[in-house]
């Protein structure tokens, strides 16, 4: 009876091991197909780039999308730029990485991709689009490639950063003669004859700000160093830093030498939103740190006219830094996620009806120049047109070099010891062999 009793102890721990493994089975695959009731589901995560941060605006592009593909399920969480790396990198370490995430090439190639954490989207570039988005420049498909020759990113909008000044006052102090008004440009010569002018106005605290005390906005203070003499941020190659040439310690020697004679003036503990909030308040006459975007959230009630420049080089070309904002898809090695994670980013950048929308949202610019003025006929229409200008200007996105996220501090640690009194040409060596080290 004991042996009866243990035989049939036995097979019914036979049986119920046999069905929790069936059963888990059956739930490992629906969580890797994501979906349920024959539907698939994907994750969505967004940085604040512009309305995508708005939930209601998100929800409705999605309402949209399902319209037209019913049976995927999206779910959205919002990043913000504070702690939203460190959220990612904790679901790469715990596995838990969504299926399409929203930002630039300086996260999806060079630093995910680069780690081979992101699916490869060639797919997605189609010949015309290849064409369409290189219309509008070169440089964005080159920016979405990883050194691998696989695209990681497929971008939906671009911007030019550049700079502004607060017409008015340059106007009240003698300084707009200094500037070509019609291009928007000016040389470095000219740049410090106006920047003279306004300290000697007496109008403004200062004519402008060079911040330093963190990373926020560090591609305002790189354009102004390099286009101030013509310096390369990068090689060509994007492999390596190589400011502390001799045109970049020029231009490092030559704005100490502007604030310690008040031209301009620096702040160690200055971040670039602490800068923009002076110029919309008046107290400075320039900002370093200026786009569409920025002029939306923090002078768009000035007294003012924030009047949209390049910045100043002494070769007459600017080269301005871009920003490139769109989509990649973590390789989470699920077939049925990523085709329809590929599914939501056509639909996001390349519908029609959508992609005009989805631009707009973002405040910036179409990477396919197919699209035209997304602007006309809407209230942004005017005030876009000046940014649309800028799109000109446009150099290297040299973002994409390997060691990036260390050579953001390095930077500005950089020029926090230059406007202190360091030397130039030591400060900037021991930066670009920081840099150089984490590249490596």
């Amino acid at each position: 009876m004991e042996r009866k009793t243990k035989t049939v102890f036995v097979l019914i721990l036979a049986i119920a091991m046999t069905i929790m493994t069936l059963t888990t089975g059956c739930s490992s695959k629906q969580a890797s197909n994501g979906g349920s009731d024959g539907k698939t589901s994907i994750s969505l995560w967004l940085y604040p780039i512009g309305s995508f941060s708005d939930k209601k605006t998100v929800d409705s592009f999605i309402s949209k999308f399902n319209e037209q593909e019913p049976d995927i399920e999206v779910r959205v969480d919002y990043l913000d730029y504070v702690d939203g790396d460190e959220q990612v990198s904790a679901a790469i370490e715990e596995g838990t990485t969504p299926d399409v995430i929203m930002e630039g090439p300086e996260r999806l190639v060079a630093n995910w991709g680069a780690k081979g954490e992101m699916a490869d989207i060639g797919d997605l570039w189609t010949d015309s689009s290849l064409k369409d988005i290189n219309n509008t420049s070169s440089v964005i498909a080159n920016a979405c490639m990883g050194a691998d020759g696989k695209y990681y990113e497929y971008p939906l909008c671009i911007t030019a950063h550049c700079m502004a000044i607060n017409y008015e006052v340059f106007q009240k102090a003698g300084a707009l003669k200094y500037i070509d008004l019609k291009n928007r440009t000016w040389s470095t010569a000219d740049f410090i004859k106006a920047c003279r002018a306004v300290r000697d106005s007496g109008l403004v605290q200062t004519p402008g700000v060079v911040y330093c005390g963190g990373q926020g906005g560090d591609q305002g203070t790189r354009a102004l160093v390099t286009n101030f003499y013509g310096a390369s941020f990068t090689n060509s190659d994007h492999t390596k830093y190589m400011i502390n040439q001799p045109k970049g310690i020029k231009a490092l020697n030559k704005l100490y030498e502007m604030s310690q004679s008040g031209l301009l003036s620096s702040n160690g503990e200055m971040v670039a939103s602490d800068e923009l909030k002076m110029f919309a308040s008046g107290t400075t006459a320039m900002t370093f740190a200026w786009n569409a975007s920025n002029q939306k959230v923090y002078a768009a009630n000035a007294d003012f006219t924030p009047y949209v420049m390049a910045f100043p080089t002494d070769s007459g070309k600017p080269k301005l830094c871009s920003g490139i904002w769109g989509f990649g898809i973590f390789d989470n090695k699920d077939a049925a996620r990523k085709k329809a994670a590929e599914k939501l980013i056509r639909f996001l950048c390349d519908d029609e009806e959508q992609a005009p929308i989805s631009v707009r949202a973002t405040g910036l610019f179409p990477v396919k120049s197919s699209l035209g003025d997304v602007y006309y006929g809407t209230d942004d229409e005017e005030r876009m047109s000046s940014y649309s200008q800028m799109m000109n200007y446009i150099g290297d996105y040299y973002n994409i070099t390997p060691g990036w996220t260390a050579q953001r501090t390095a930077w500005w640690t950089m020029l926090q010891q230059v406007f202190t009194g360091t030397d130039p040409k030591a400060a900037a060596d021991k930066f670009v062999d920081l840099s150089n080290k984490a590249a490596e």
